[in-house]
């Protein structure tokens, strides 16, 4: 027979679904990205985490291609300068630099482009000024 649980431990356990826990070898490495880069829901890192993977099975597929197919060259340039325009990597350059686009290179969104130009003393003050719309981004430059 298994005695009663206190009112508190009741109340912390109706908050824990053991039925239903996810279990991942990265959770950890998950909620210091989550932490590091102040992103408020898993979601956004799993999102972030298929964006870099299907981004390898592509460039892996490309690697697969002959040397000299034109549909490799048009694929392979398409692909690099989209994940320069995304801000993945930091230059345009080879098939090699599709495997240093990770998860944590997505999350480098524009509030840690604001904390890096110093427009804030923190990363959760640079999150609450786009979250709060007092930054907004242009994209067609008129010169």
């Amino acid at each position: 027979m298994v005695r009663k649980l206190k009112f508190h431990k009741q109340k912390l356990l109706k908050q824990v679904d053991f039925l239903n826990w996810e279990i991942t070898d990265h959770n950890l490495h998950k909620l210091r990205v989550l932490w590091h880069y102040v992103l408020q829901w898993q979601e956004d890192y799993t999102c972030y985490h298929q964006l870099s993977r299907s981004v390898h099975e592509l460039a892996w597929c490309l690697c697969d291609l002959p040397q000299g197919d034109l549909f490799r060259m048009r694929a392979l340039t398409a692909l690099l300068d989209k994940i320069y325009a995304l801000g993945l990597v930091p230059t345009r350059g080879s098939l090699e630099l599709c495997d240093f686009v990770m998860a944590s290179s997505s999350c480098r969104c524009l509030p840690t482009v604001l904390l890096k130009l110093h427009m804030a003393h923190h990363l959760q003050a640079t999150v609450a000024f786009v979250e709060q719309g007092h930054v907004h981004v242009v994209t067609d430059v008129v010169t």
